[in-house]
Parts: structure tokens; C-alpha cells; sequence
């Protein structure tokens, strides 16, 4: 008997059997592979998160890319792996620049370290290398094998409608998760700086997307004439023969420990806190970074703005802000005819140094490279350097006086050697007993960190008096100015320890130390108990008599009418008018 052809539109048995063999074997694998790979993505990422809120954020992230991945390519299997993927490189990757670099990954860091140093720089990780050659050829790989794998999507009308639904929906759960003023309000509010500290790899990284651009900060163009920012009084003429060298040193994480109530023994209290006869001006600083960032305290001292005003990518000023700049004190006193210098303690490429110190006018920069100096060094090592550094640039300079910035790095945290490798008295716990009736001795881990920045706080007390030393003998006269970027946080443990400071002090978190100092010149004392960052540069200009451009005009008058606040002034009204003359009139930010 003849075979009959199927008819149109009629399947044989055969044809509509369901698949078997060496094909349905695979499809169990790649499921039971994708599956895999959700778990794993799950449990490291979403479910790794530091907070619930968090861990829900990158959940909604997660349904919606896996689903978008469904939904577009049709393919069950392949929408998983390549929903998961993202993630799960994000998190690999993140832990291991936090266990290398003490930082997460975050999306400013593709931008700004993605350059021919990112390679000398890796280099030093064989693992890491490692990892990102793999990553390179498994995870193409594995894409290929899925959506070939897996079975290839219906074309009947109503899959197409399902897949459309699918896609609509997981970009509703996207735009949910990723709106800011949404349900996770609170994950997008995270500061950037707390983003560049804890684990939240995936919120982290999310939320630092925003900070790839520096933004200019709001202000109304008529405000601008609200006061006068052109005028300041009189000053008795400067000698330009006689205008002072200028020393200036960013004391890294140091604060005057005792504003700290726990820190009432003698070795709280260092000479370089105190005043004396050549003591221009001291007091309280206020500063706008905590535990960290000393880059944007140099930003704030060298252009007298606040990086937080420019929005969250402010932090990433080095890279950002740096080349926008117009106005800054380098150029300024290069334009006063100063030779400008800089002594970076860290590789010249760390945090962008070398650029931008370029961009913020400095003539010379000396990168720890050069210097021999690195993470380890003391402040003893900078003096050091210091004295070659001077001598040498003060020839170059010919006469001319010299502007000199220098970072010391040795109380950098963490703060943790162990208290018998320190030498006495700090190879002990210094702050055992009970502080006050009712109170709890400090317990073993802020007496360590403590004993810790005592111990290197005599290095640098000892250190600034042989600077002072140098600096008095010197043949003209000289401005020293030395000043903290930040308090250290003790990861974390400092808030536990009560502060006492003037009630003028906005937040103790955020407050160090300045001293201004004179010699080999009449002194004029000036009385800020507690003075923002962001003038210290117009204190210095005024200290040394120098003239001053529209900016240091303006940011003088400002210090004076707000008696030393900048973001936390009284009047609202007065600083407004000043971001207005700033930012809409000299056109500062570039």
C-alpha cells in the first residue's frame, strides 16, 4: 500500500512527538545550567546586600533584566544566563577591586581609570588579570551555547503579543527600582562616599551611575547683584620684594584629639594644636569628607569651593572638576609672581594627582616616585623631602618667592598594628578604666585605633616642630599653614566616641584643626575659631598681602560677612547671591 502524504496543515504522529534523545538531554542541561546560574547570582549579589532595602533593589533589578531577557529573545534558558550575567560579572568584579583597593566598583571608575595607567596597574594583580581574560572568553562562550541551546520561540501571533507584555513589563519594573523618588528613595540617597566604602556592590554601582558628571550648582542670574562682590577694604600696600614664601600641608586624617571627651590624658595634646607668639590665625575646620577623600579637601583649599555643591560626582574632582576650574589659588599667586610647587607622597597617577594638579597651576609636582616616598612614609620622610625639594625650587625660582603644598600620608588608616609592635607609651591600652561614673571603658578596638593615631600624631607633632625650625631660618620671610582633610573613621568606631566642640561647630563629624603661622614678618592676627575649608586660600592671601582675582575678592567677602561658614551660613540669602556671582557672572566652572 502506498505511504500518503500529511496533509496540509496535519501533522504526522511522528512530527508531533515530543523531542527525545541527545536534543531534550541538552535542553536539560542548559536549564539546569541557567539555573545554576541564577542561584549563584542570587546568593552573591541581591541576597550579599548590606541592607533589606538594598538587597530588594537589586532583586527588582535582577526580575527585570532576566525578564527583558526572556521576553526579547523568546528563549527561556538564554533569558536567564543572560539576565544573570551583568550582575554577576558586576559583583566578581567589585570584590575583587574591594579586596585589591579597598573600593567597590562603581560606574565613575569606568570613565575615569579606564586609560593606558589602568594597565601598569593591574599588571601589579596577576589575579585580576587573570579573571578578566577569563571573563572575556567564557562569557561570549557561554551566551553562544545557550541561545543556540535553547528552543527557538513560537511564531504565532499571540507569543510575539506575550513577549511584547514581557518586555513592557520588565522595563515597568526597571524604571520602578531606578526612579529616585520611588519606592527605593533611600538606596539612590546613599552618599557617594559611603558608596565608596561599604559592600553593597550592585546598589553601589547603580547609584554611582549619576556621578559620572559633574553638575553646575543651581542658582538665579539676578541674585548676582544682591550684594557687592567687588570690593574689599583697604589694605595697607604690599612689598613685592619681601612677599613671604608660602608653606602649606595637608595633615592627612589628623584632628585635635581632644575635642574627643575619652581623650583627657596627656598624650591627647600635641604643640602643633597650640597657638603661640607667630600664630596668625587657628581654630576649627570645618571640611566636606569624612573617614576618607582627602582629595577633595586639596579641591576645596586649592579652588575655595565646596566639591559637594556640584552634586555626587563632586567627589570624583580630580577628574572632573579639576580641568573645569577657572579660578584657583596656584594660578592666582603664580600670577603674583610665585613659582608654584606640589609634593604628592603617593604614585603621581594616584587619584588623577598629576593632572590635575597640572590643571589647578601648579609649575612643579614631585610624585612619591620621584621622592622615594610611598604609603609607609612618615611625616619625617616628607620633611625630608621637603628640605630637598625647597632648596632646589627656591633656585629654580631665582628670587621670586615660592609657593609650596605638600600631603603627609603616614596617619592614613587603618589605624591597627598591634599594640606591642608600637613603642611605649602606646603598647598599651591608654584609655582602660572607666571614663565617668555610669560610663563603659573603651573596648579593645577603639583603645587599638586610638593608641594607633596617638602614636603616629607624636611622629607628626615632632615633625612639624622640625619644619618650624627649618622654616624660621630661612632667608625671607615665610607663611606656614598646615591644616586636616579629614577626621579618621576607625571603620566607623569614632561615632561611638563623644565629642565636645563649640556650639559654631555645624557637625563634629566633620571638623579638624587649622594653624597659620608667621615668621620673619610683622603678624596680623585674624579670629575665626572655626573656619570652612574652602577659605583658607583668601586667609593665606591675606596673611601674605597679595593681590586677589574677581574670585578671591568675592570668596574674601564672603568669609568675613559669614564669619568664617561657607555651606552653613546664616544667611541664606547672602550665599545664594554669592553661587549667582560665582557661577553665573566670572563663569567659574568651565
Amino acid at each position: 500500500m502506498p505511504v500518503l502524504p500529511d496533509c496540509p496543515g496535519r501533522r504526522s504522529k511522528r512530527a508531533a512527538a515530543p523531542a527525545s534523545g541527545p536534543l531534550s538531554f541538552r535542553r536539560g542541561w542548559l536549564f539546569a545550567l541557567a539555573a545554576a546560574i541564577l542561584l549563584l547570582t542570587l546568593c552573591f549579589g541581591p541576597l550579599g546586600e548590606q541592607t533589606a532595602i538594598e538587597c530588594w533593589f537589586a532583586i527588582c533589578i535582577l526580575a527585570g533584566l532576566v525578564l527583558f531577557f526572556t521576553a526579547a529573545s523568546g528563549r527561556p534558558a538564554f533569558g536567564i544566563v543572560a539576565g544573570c550575567l551583568p550582575m554577576l560579572v558586576l559583583v566578581v568584579a567589585a570584590s575583587l577591586k574591594f579586596r585589591y583597593l579597598s573600593t567597590p566598583l562603581l560606574a565613575p571608575d569606568l570613565i575615569y581609570y579606564f586609560n593606558a595607567e589602568i594597565v601598569k596597574t593591574l599588571s601589579r594583580y596577576p589575579l585580576l588579570v587573570t579573571a578578566i581574560v577569563a571573563a572575556l572568553i567564557l562569557i561570549p562562550l557561554l551566551l553562544i551555547a545557550a541561545w543556540r541551546g535553547d528552543r527557538k520561540p513560537a511564531a504565532r501571533w499571540q507569543t510575539r503579543l506575550a513577549r511584547a507584555g514581557g518586555v513592557l513589563a520588565a522595563a515597568a519594573i526597571l524604571a520602578i527600582a531606578m526612579n529616585p523618588d520611588g519606592p527605593f528613595a533611600a538606596v539612590h540617597d546613599k552618599g557617594m562616599w559611603l558608596a565608596m566604602n561599604d559592600r553593597s556592590y550592585i546598589s553601589d554601582f547603580i547609584v554611582s551611575i549619576r556621578s559620572t558628571h559633574a553638575s553646575e550648582p543651581p542658582f538665579r542670574s539676578a541674585d548676582a547683584t544682591l550684594d557687592d562682590w567687588l570690593h574689599l577694604p583697604a589694605a595697607p600696600p604690599a612689598d613685592p620684594h619681601r612677599a613671604p614664601d608660602i608653606v602649606a600641608v595637608l595633615e592627612e586624617s589628623t584632628f585635635d584629639p581632644r575635642m574627643l571627651t575619652a581623650c583627657g590624658s596627656r598624650l591627647c595634646d600635641a604643640r602643633m594644636f597650640h597657638a603661640d607668639s607667630d600664630t596668625i590665625a587657628h581654630g576649627w575646620l570645618d571640611v566636606h569628607t569624612w573617614g576618607g577623600g582627602t582629595w577633595t579637601s586639596e579641591f576645596a583649599f586649592l579652588t575655595g569651593l565646596p566639591h559637594i555643591v556640584f552634586g555626587p560626582a563632586g567627589i570624583y574632582a580630580p577628574f572632573n572638576l579639576a580641568p573645569r576650574i577657572r579660578f584657583t589659588l596656584p594660578r592666582l599667586l603664580r600670577a603674583d609672581g610665585y613659582r608654584t610647587v606640589a609634593i604628592y607622597p603617593t604614585d603621581g597617577d594616584f587619584m588623577n594627582g598629576r593632572d590635575a594638579y597640572a590643571d589647578y597651576g601648579f609649575d612643579a609636582f614631585y610624585g612619591g616616585e620621584q621622592l622615594g616616598l610611598g604609603w609607609e612614609s612618615t611625616d619625617a620622610d616628607l620633611v625630608r623631602a621637603f628640605r630637598r625639594v625647597f632648596a632646589e625650587e627656591k633656585r629654580k625660582a631665582d628670587g621670586k618667592p615660592v609657593f609650596l603644598f605638600m600631603l603627609t600620608l603616614h596617619q592614613h588608616g587603618p589605624h591597627m598594628t598591634p599594640l606591642h609592635e608600637l613603642p611605649p607609651p602606646y603598647n598599651q591600652p591608654l584609655f582602660p578604666d572607666k571614663l565617668a561614673p555610669g560610663n563603659k571603658p573603651l573596648d579593645d578596638w577603639l583603645n587599638l585605633n586610638l593608641a594607633n593615631y596617638l602614636q603616629r600624631l607624636s611622629m607628626s607633632d615632632a615633625a612639624m616642630t622640625q619644619l618650624e625650625t627649618l622654616l624660621r631660618t630661612d632667608d625671607r620671610p615665610v607663611l606656614l599653614l598646615h591644616f586636616g582633610d579629614h577626621q579618621p573613621s576607625f571603620d566607623g568606631a569614632i561615632n561611638a566616641l563623644a565629642k565636645s566642640v563649640p556650639p559654631e561647630v555645624a557637625d563634629p563629624q566633620y571638623v579638624t584643626y587649622y594653624m597659620l603661622k608667621g615668621f620673619n614678618l610683622p603678624v596680623r592676627r585674624e579670629n575665626y575659631p572655626v573656619l570652612d575649608i574652602a577659605y583658607l586660600g583668601s586667609l593665606l592671601l591675606d596673611a601674605a598681602n597679595l593681590p586677589r582675582n574677581p574670585f578671591f575678592v568675592a570668596n574674601t567677602l564672603l568669609r568675613d560677612r559669614c564669619g568664617g561658614h561657607d555651606l552653613d551660613c546664616r544667611n541664606a540669602a547672602l550665599r545664594e547671591s554669592y553661587r549667582a556671582w560665582v557661577f553665573g557672572r566670572l563663569d567659574d566652572l568651565k
